[in-house]
């Protein structure tokens, strides 16, 4: 990650960009399969999305349950609507220091790093901005300017203070958000998890992140399928092999209302706390990393398609796929190779 840490500072000390905190959905799906073993899997709904397990060389249901009940106990602590969880918590202590699990510590550390090197841009202290939006009780209703400009004055990621286990918001006012990192996270800890386990070949889909362990059992990749915007689920645009790898899709396409045929999206703007507007309906990230899939997705989808691309360009194994609002793909060199 070197060259994306130079190169982006870089881009942030010459340019004002706008970064997103995101809510990642299903945003692709897994294609057709023929194995000559039947794969177990297990599907529920946690993280605000479906989730869904599949294990191509083990037959343990038992190994399933234990990724479900690590994928819960990991939402009891990230999640801020459950009361609670670690990020309630501090969201509620009213400024007073809150003892945290090592884990919550070290998302939390992730997060704040990627928003030092957003230079502010990305920040999850978020959280009362995203409190006033909801895209999914059908009532498309946009919050009064006045909330939104309040709850923008409160965002400031240089005010969260990390001593050992304590977590101290400076500003007693504002509240975190891990929307744009848990799913990662959790990804990369659940892959982990299997790997210790002697698992193979398998597949773990939080909604908008996947994440593969090899690939079939006869050893060819995954096909996966990128979600044609604004169409019915299994409706692809686009197919990309993986193999050990991780794809995390952002979009503005699954959870949005109309209000006077303008288009208001889940993808929030920290800096005016209204959707981020730019020509893209989506963007596809390829990494071995999936909390580091979640980021750069973020980053490429406000950087727009040309700057968005231009950082790409110079990652190493990492690969992308922009989708522009006139339906157009403009794949990075390497993605599909």
């Amino acid at each position: 990650m070197s060259k994306f840490i130079t190169y982006l500072s870089s881009l942030l000390m010459s340019h004002s960009f706008k970064i997103v905190i995101i809510h990642l959905f299903p945003l692709f799906f897994i294609s057709g399969c023929s194995f000559t073993k039947e794969p177990i899997y297990r599907t529920d709904f946690l993280l605000d999305t479906v989730v869904t397990i599949t294990l191509y060389d083990h037959s343990s249901q038992k190994l399933l349950d234990q990724c479900f009940s690590l994928c819960k106990d990991y939402e009891n602590k990230f999640s801020k609507t459950i009361p609670t969880s670690d990020i309630a918590k501090i969201n509620t202590s009213k400024g007073a220091p809150t003892m945290v699990s090592d884990e919550t510590i070290d998302l939390l550390n992730i997060s704040l790093g990627y928003c030092k090197l957003s230079n502010g841009n990305f920040d999850i202290t978020i959280g009362n901005v995203t409190s006033l939006w909801n895209f999914t009780d059908g009532t498309s209703l946009i919050p009064p300017k006045k909330d939104i400009e309040k709850a923008v004055s409160t965002i400031d990621y240089t005010k969260v203070l990390i001593q050992g286990n304590e977590v101290t918001l400076l500003d007693p006012s504002m509240s975190l958000d891990l929307g744009g990192t848990a799913k990662g996270y959790i990804g990369d800890r659940l892959k982990e998890f299997l790997l210790s386990k002697g698992v193979s070949s398998a597949l773990i889909n939080l909604g908008g992140n996947i994440l593969s362990i090899g690939g079939k059992p006869d050893g060819t990749p995954f096909s996966i399928g990128i979600q044609m915007p604004f169409e019915s689920q299994n409706t692809t645009i686009d197919v990309i092999q993986i193999k050990d790898q991780s794809v995390v899709s952002s979009g503005i396409y699954e959870r949005y209302f109309y209000v006077d045929d303008t288009l208001y999206h889940h993808i929030l703007n920290p800096k005016t706390g209204y959707p981020y507007e730019n020509n893209l309906f989506g963007v596809s990230i390829l990494c071995d990393s999936s909390i580091d899939g979640d980021c750069l997705s973020t980053i490429c989808f406000t950087l727009g398609l040309q700057k968005g691309m231009e950082l790409i360009e110079t990652l190493d194994g990492i690969e992308a796929l922009f989708i522009t609002k006139d339906y157009s793909l403009h794949p990075s060199s390497g993605w599909g190779n």
